[in-house]
């Protein structure tokens, strides 16, 4: 729908004559039947070219709570919010605006509902590995709190991976509630005690790297 028309004057366009009164004289034009002949030939193409596995460019057509919908030349395929980024995305908002050029990946395509999948963070490798290739379990690793309730701690360890602190795990003291040692903003070192791949989560612990700092101290006193 076009809500502002004022913004349409003095522009150059191709129209369709769809009625033409030689009487009057009378010609009525349309843009949008135009289009539609342009978007019918752009389906063809872009069908030719869609295939699971395809990298395409598309544009950003609409975005919603759960992803955005990215016109890929006649149809539109889903980019689901898990699919956006390796990291935490809240919000599609966050990284994309409608209107906005994207280069994405067809991750599944239904031929007969022509439904498409599509994927950003397949285009690169998994933050998450990287990480752990570069701090294994067992390593001391420094990261700022993002988020803090009673229970523990979201610390974010770079850009894209986040690890968690359960309130157990903050100090070898009883700790009731993790927001009274720690605040949002925070930063902290801590040990990686735990690492799961398959939720992508990380574990860490400061209690653990405080006891390893004293066994450590305690060792050296005795040389």
């Amino acid at each position: 729908p076009v809500r502002n028309y004022d913004r349409l004057v003095g522009e150059s366009m191709d129209f369709k004559i769809i009625k033409f009164n030689r009487r009057r004289p009378n010609i009525v034009l349309s843009r949008r039947a135009l289009l539609e002949k342009e978007r019918a030939s752009m389906r063809t193409d872009t069908l030719e070219r869609l295939q699971e596995g395809a990298v395409l460019k598309g544009i950003v057509k609409n975005l919603t709570d759960y992803g955005a919908f990215i016109d890929m030349g006649g149809i539109d395929g889903l980019l689901h919010i898990t699919d956006m980024s390796w990291g935490r995305v809240n919000h599609p908002g966050q990284l994309y605006n409608v209107g906005d050029e994207v280069e994405v990946k067809v991750l599944k395509f239904d031929t007969e509902k022509e439904r498409v999948s599509l994927g950003i963070k397949q285009l690169e490798e998994d933050s998450f590995s990287i990480f752990l290739g570069e701090a294994e379990k067992g390593s001391i690793v420094t990261g700022e709190v993002t988020d803090v309730d009673a229970k523990g701690a979201v610390i974010k360890l770079n850009e894209e991976v986040d690890g968690y602190i359960k309130v157990a795990d903050l100090s070898r003291d009883r700790v009731e509630d993790a927001r009274s040692v720690l605040s949002v903003g925070d930063k902290i070192d801590a040990k990686i005690v735990a690492v799961d791949r398959k939720s992508r989560s990380i574990g860490l612990s400061i209690k653990a790297k405080d006891m390893d700092d004293e066994k450590e101290a305690v060792a050296s006193l005795k040389e």
